[in-house]
């Protein structure tokens, strides 16, 4: 097989992680004899600084022209510290994820046996973890109207969803849950926000057609309590793009650190694989972030964008094995504390052996 992928390092400690993730898709392809031929774009800060555009058409253009794309991390202190700044790093990942109609964000929330005691929660209640998030990532409060009044001493966001915006997500959620365990947890506000209840009045007519999945729903209040209570008690879970956001980063602590979780932003045409993690800019450079999630990012693209699901099963055999050898960045508390580079070494090479 022979597939093109674009890389976007982006800002921090993107650079570092893509570049172990690239290495462990080339080692991919030797081993299971595929052709992946790279080719990187800017976005993010990096891209500001050089274009004075956080997400330049020729990283749209790169993103269009390939067949998946993997995507590192954006942000930067000398924005994130201006409140009065018009172009920010941000600004880049919101106009990639509308214009390459990226509609749907996939989240699993799993759980390494090696990495039980990572978590401050008890081992015996995140032990067999494994569900799946599914956030809408092109509409919402992030893309509504907003601004300030004249004196400045107001402000507004606006959050908006279209039917057929919540057709269209809750169809890929249902569909995955058809796969899984068959049960779709829907997480709104429906008591309070009108958006919610067309969220829930949306997903109770489409029920019929999904008589194998049983549906539920969920108050986000409570769906943010139940996920720490019990979280082995979700398969699928769909929601909002706000909502999504805050309980993924919240979900991230059952697996023990941000730094180990993938995640995939999927629409019609193509697609995008990335670390739910931020840009870290105090970790830039020093060679201790952690790479798994971009690892198993790559493991993501291989199943959902190519097909490769044996591919796919043996980088998180990898990421495992490694993790099992009690090798990891110090996020994870490993017996033996090993660099960005060097974990990302580690697993390469026990991907490349028999």
């Amino acid at each position: 097989m022979k597939k093109h992928i674009a890389i976007l390092p982006g800002d921090g400690i993107g650079p570092e992680v893509t570049k172990q993730a690239k290495k462990v898709l080339q080692t991919v392809a030797e081993k299971f004899g595929h052709t992946f031929t790279f080719k990187e774009g800017l976005i993010g800060a990096v891209a500001i600084d050089a274009t004075g555009n956080p997400y330049p058409d020729e990283t749209h253009k790169l993103c269009l022209e390939s067949d998946a794309i993997l995507f590192g991390a954006i942000g930067d202190p000398k924005y994130d510290n201006d409140p009065s700044a018009k172009m920010r790093p941000e600004q880049g990942l919101l106009k990639m994820r509308k214009e390459l109609g990226l509609y749907a964000n996939v989240r699993p929330i799993f759980t390494f046996n090696k990495l039980l005691t990572a978590s401050p929660l008890k081992k015996e209640i995140i032990k067999g973890t494994d569900f799946i998030v599914i956030r809408e990532l092109i509409g919402g409060i992030y893309f509504g109207k907003r601004g300030r009044n004249k004196t400045k001493t107001s402000a507004f966001d606006t959050s908006e969803y279209f039917k057929h915006e919540i057709t269209r997500i809750a169809n890929f959620a249902l569909a995955l849950a058809q796969k899984r365990k068959k049960k779709l947890t829907v997480v709104d506000k429906a008591n309070v926000l009108e958006t919610s209840r067309l969220w829930r009045e949306t997903i109770q007519e489409m029920e019929k057609d999904f008589t194998d999945v049983a549906v539920n729903y969920m108050f986000v209040d409570n769906a943010a309590m139940q996920i720490i209570k019990h979280p082995s008690a979700f398969d699928v879970i769909v929601t909002e793009n706000m909502f999504g956001d805050i309980l993924t980063d919240e979900a991230s602590v059952i697996t023990g650190s941000l730094g180990m979780l993938p995640s995939a932003s999927i629409g019609e045409k193509t697609a995008i694989y990335e670390p739910i993690h931020g840009s870290y800019p105090k970790a830039a450079g020093q060679n201790t972030a952690n790479p798994i999630g971009t690892i198993l990012s790559t493991a993501m693209m291989l199943e959902y964008s190519f097909g490769l699901k044996k591919e796919s099963a043996a980088i998180y055999n990898a990421v495992e094995k490694v993790l099992n050898q009690g090798f990891g960045t110090k996020d994870v508390n490993p017996q033996t504390i090993l660099g960005t580079k060097e974990l990302g070494e580690k697993i390469s090479e026990n991907l490349s052996s028999k």
